[in-house]
């Protein structure tokens, strides 16, 4: 009889446990509101009204052509965004010091580049925040945009991006130039399907090296003014009105 306190403690102990865990579930499977769920969703174009876009590198490997791509933009005058994998940095970190100096925006990838819509929001938020760390390092700035890995936005990914701080992008124009098609065929890709606040979603291969200039020379033949991503965005709304 002497131990029957100690057991009703432990079973006390265990109902409050499973109650927490019970409400925690309950919590974080809320309904969210809906200025929360419109800051939490992706963003694919900039505002249809103005005639600019966005030259936006997802950057994990293909170092040996950022150099070119940087002179490319800069005799052309052309400022663009480059998401970049925490890894690669680490790899790489006077290239990427140099992109940032260059003046172009640099956002954030993911460090180990992995399929996010596998994590959990914790892995997820593992994956930005180290990141974020070492972008803040070696550039001096914080980035405040995040592209997920292969483009995947399942709820613990957008989750884990708000909660970092970040807006999630995407992109409106797809070059596939990973494929390494020909040039004239990611020129193609973007001329025929440019419209007013595109974002345009290339990587640091040969063939983009090469169409690059073509497809600057072209948008600006058509009026469109090349500027980074949050600059594209000012002119969007937010579901409550305001501009950001």
């Amino acid at each position: 009889m002497r131990f029957q306190p100690f057991r009703k403690n432990r079973i006390l102990a265990l109902v409050i446990i499973l109650t927490a865990l019970i409400g925690a579930v309950f919590y974080l499977n809320r309904p969210l509101p809906e200025p929360v769920k419109a800051a939490m969703a992706p963003v694919y174009r900039g505002n249809e009204h103005e005639k600019k876009v966005a030259l936006t590198f997802n950057v994990v490997w293909g170092e040996e052509y950022i150099p070119q791509i940087l002179d490319t933009l800069k005799r052309n005058g052309v400022t663009a965004t480059f998401f970049i994998g925490g890894q690669w940095a680490e790899d790489f970190p006077l290239l990427t010091a140099r992109i940032a100096l260059a003046g172009h925006e640099i956002g954030n990838h993911g460090y180990s580049h992995p399929h996010p819509d596998q994590l959990s929001i914790s892995a997820n938020l593992e994956e930005i925040k180290k990141t974020d760390d070492i972008l803040f390092r070696l550039t001096g700035f914080k980035p405040s945009l995040f592209a997920p890995p292969y483009g995947e936005r399942g709820d613990a990914v957008l989750k884990a991006a708000h909660e970092a701080g970040y807006r999630t992008i995407l992109w409106s124009i797809d070059t596939i130039d990973w494929q390494r098609p020909e040039p004239s065929i990611i020129t193609r890709r973007v001329t025929e399907k440019i419209h007013n606040g595109a974002i345009i979603l290339m990587h640091p291969t040969a063939p983009t090296v090469k169409a690059l200039p073509q497809i600057i020379l072209e948008l600006k033949n058509m009026d469109y003014e090349m500027v980074s991503v949050s600059t594209l965005l000012q002119g969007l709304q937010t579901a409550d009105g305001n501009h950001n």
